[in-house]
């Protein structure tokens, strides 16, 4: 029998760089943990698997900001502030950015430009001096002493590279930094099944004064449609809605799944392969479809984004696990870094089912303690955005690009913390990085003023 696995000769990996600090993965997390620890004078290096930025929300053609905003009290409030704030006044400069919109009567989301949100986090970065390496794959770490990563492995087109770092941030989406240190976690619900993916896309082409409030029509056609036998559908709830001009819409139609009916693993190849072929084909589908619906017959597909849009896969256990529990109950943490409006979003079998905390009656958001970003078992690690150590009700709602934004503010200034203070992530002050965040103009729930307006 051949054996199964193959011996790679050792080599010596050339090193690229050694850095204070080493982000890996350039979503919105990601972003803005590089630019906030270089802000705060720390040579940084940003690593991205593409040739641009945004993760979800330009790599899988999300196109629409979630979680920025909350409803307090009945009040629509944007939450996240600080350095989101900078990035979506340069998306706003770059005439890519929509006025929000109002998602299910209750909460706010915020649709841009993809291209403007690339070229956005490009200055941003750029403004705060962060060293950016495109085309690089994470692909291992080498361990050194006391439970601290020495090095990270990196696939390039110059072949692996090694990056040394003092501190490193996980911003993968996939803890994959996290899962090569050693770091526990999680996959999907009690069984393992995550959140399925879906296929995202554009068209271009539409009518907008034929196609009007279309998003309101929709899911009567498509109800019409599946009673006449003509068309079928992976999921009920279906999101077409304009982009900033009115003949661009963005549609969110799809579902994807195994054969056996649960959802995509985004982190074993064949599912992932599998997931981007039947994505393509629900997309077609759909297109099919919308050009029945009136101000759509003449529309064509601008854009199939490069990849799947993955909601969950690997959630490292760290401090705390927030839960579903704290996201229905506004819960507060004396060491909250900054808050999520977001609803928990299920993405179960053929529908896309959403649970808020009571409307008007409570403040409307839950706080974010600074424990979820710090990974058990690994000292010199900071793990942000929806790897972070959250259940899977609680990713359900704080996976969103609003969350992500502040898990990734603190979690760079908080590297820069330990850093000054010759600590590890895990022993800094909380309370200063507390006050560090409120300086910098994120609001971090506590005792703090809501903000005004959108």
């Amino acid at each position: 029998m051949r054996a199964m696995t193959i011996n790679e000769p050792a080599r010596q990996v050339p090193l690229y760089g050694e850095y204070e600090v080493v982000v890996l993965g350039g979503g919105p997390a990601g972003i803005v943990a590089a630019a906030s620890a270089a802000r705060a004078g720390r040579k940084t290096l940003l690593i991205e698997r593409y040739g641009f930025l945004g993760g979800m929300g330009t790599a899988a053609g999300v196109t629409n900001f979630c979680g920025l905003h909350g409803n307090v009290y009945g009040e629509a409030i944007r939450l996240v502030q600080g350095m989101a704030s900078d990035l979506l006044a340069r998306i706003d400069h770059l005439n890519g950015l929509n006025a929000p919109h109002l998602i299910l009567g209750k909460v706010f989301a915020q649709a841009y430009d993809t291209a403007a949100y690339k070229i956005a986090a490009d200055q941003l970065l750029a403004s705060h001096k962060v060293h950016i390496l495109f085309h690089a794959l994470g692909a291992g770490v080498v361990m050194g002493d006391d439970n601290r990563i020495d090095a990270l492995m990196v696939e390039t087109k110059a072949g692996r590279q090694a990056v040394r770092a003092e501190i490193f941030i996980d911003c993968s989406g996939d803890g994959d930094l996290a899962v090569w240190a050693g770091a526990p976690f999680e996959i999907g619900d009690e069984h393992g099944h995550p959140l399925y993916p879906s296929m995202m896309l554009r068209l271009n082409g539409i009518d907008p004064v034929r196609a009007g409030d279309a998003w309101r029509t929709i899911p009567q056609l498509m109800e019409a449609a599946t009673a006449a036998g003509t068309h079928k559908f992976p999921r009920k709830s279906a999101i077409v809605r304009p982009q900033k001009s009115g003949i661009e819409w963005r549609v969110n139609f799809t579902q994807v799944a195994r054969e056996d009916g649960h959802a995509i693993n985004g982190v074993e190849p064949d599912d992932l392969t599998r997931g981007e072929i039947e994505g393509r084909k629900q997309a077609l589908a759909a297109f099919e479809f919308l050009r029945t619906v009136p101000g759509f017959e003449k529309s064509y597909i601008v854009d199939l984004p490069p990849q799947l849009g993955i909601r969950e896969t690997r959630r490292i256990k760290g401090g705390y696990q927030l839960s579903g529990e704290d996201v229905l109950g506004c819960a507060s943490f004396e060491d909250s870094i900054g808050v999520n409006g977001w609803p928990i979003e299920a993405h179960v079998p053929g529908d896309v089912v959403f649970t808020f905390p009571p409307i008007p009656e409570s403040r409307g958001y839950n706080e974010l303690p600074y424990r979820m970003l710090v990974p058990e078992g690994v000292d010199n690690l900071l793990v942000a955005g929806r790897c972070a150590s959250m259940t899977h009700e609680g990713q359900s709602a704080a996976r969103v690009s609003g969350a992500c934004f502040v898990m990734g503010e603190a979690a760079g200034s908080a590297a820069a913390l330990a850093l000054s203070g010759n600590r590890i992530p895990r022993d800094i002050p909380v309370e200063k990085l507390q006050e560090t965040l409120k300086q910098q103009g994120a609001f971090i729930g506590r005792d703090e003023p809501v903000p005004k307006g959108l």
